[in-house]
């Protein structure tokens, strides 16, 4: 099976948050034994961050560090499991907030759209919108 960064450039949706996670030092993290869980935003929901916001971030190694490390939480959280917890740690050190109803699950305010995708160290759940630590929102 593949790890996480294999399956993410796999899927192909991904290709924004992978030059993320390679311009902020991240990848050697999410190809380690884990394990980890990765909430990740589509290319369409980076595509909804101002281009100038964008380029902002990806110019920025350290802000974008922290936001791509907001997207990893520790564990191998599945579809069953975040039914069942309201938050999780990630690995930048802040909580993320879940929320589960009806079926369908939260973080922060983006919706999961896909959940379960496997990796050998760690699961991948598809998210529409990029989540920014509270500490950098709005800068």
């Amino acid at each position: 099976m593949a790890d996480i960064v294999e399956t993410a450039v796999n899927a192909g949706s991904f290709k924004t948050l992978l030059k993320a996670v390679d311009i902020s030092g991240l990848t050697e993290t999410i190809k380690s034994p884990g394990p980890y869980t990765i909430f990740a935003p589509t290319d369409d929901a980076f595509a909804n961050l101002s281009q100038e916001t964008l380029d902002s971030l990806l110019q920025n190694t350290e802000k974008l560090k922290r936001i791509v490390a907001y997207h990893i939480a520790f564990g191998d959280v599945r579809s069953d499991d975040l039914a069942q917890i309201d938050e999780a740690e990630t690995v930048e050190g802040s909580v993320i907030a879940i929320e589960s109803a009806n079926g369908k699950s939260k973080v922060n305010d983006a919706n999961i759209i896909k959940t379960d995708i496997l990796a050998d160290n760690g699961v991948i759940h598809v998210i529409d919108v990029v989540l920014m630590p509270a500490i950098l929102a709005g800068h």
